[in-house]
């Protein structure tokens, strides 16, 4: 049996998601809105990263590469009140273009993936994403 086949040119992609805790309600609502009042979410934050070619035994990234950004999460924003550490009300659309750049940032110049988007899920059924324009 011949097992040999043309691979297709395009772009890999992988993904991981990470979570914490965190409280938090947005002061610009009117006083009536729920989310005007103080409360917490499980947050789940998906990163998803992206190359043309592979690096090492086959990685578009290695998994492993991607734990600082665990342990800023769990640092810097855990267990903590997001709107008393973020410079903007932290709805879920802003946090994941704050985490996207600060993935670009910080772990991005040490890995050879490219991060494309970030996903920030509030609950089952509620997520915003941010995509990284084309650089």
């Amino acid at each position: 049996m011949d097992r040999s086949v043309l691979l297709p040119s395009g772009r890999l992609s992988i993904g991981k998601v990470f979570d914490f805790e965190a409280g938090h309600r947005l002061p610009g609502l009117p006083p009536g809105h729920k989310c005007s009042q103080q409360h917490g979410h499980s947050y789940q934050v998906e990163v998803i990263l992206t190359a043309q070619a592979l690096s090492g035994p086959g990685f578009v990234t290695d998994f492993g590469d991607l734990s600082p950004f665990k342990k800023f999460l769990d640092a810097e924003l855990d267990h903590h009140n997001l709107h008393e550490l973020l410079p903007f009300e932290p709805t879920s659309e802003r946090l994941a273009q704050y985490l996207a750049g600060w993935f670009i940032q910080n772990i991005e110049p040490n890995i050879p993936g490219q991060l494309v988007t970030v996903r920030v899920r509030e609950t089952q059924r509620s997520w915003a994403r941010f995509d990284v324009e084309q650089r």
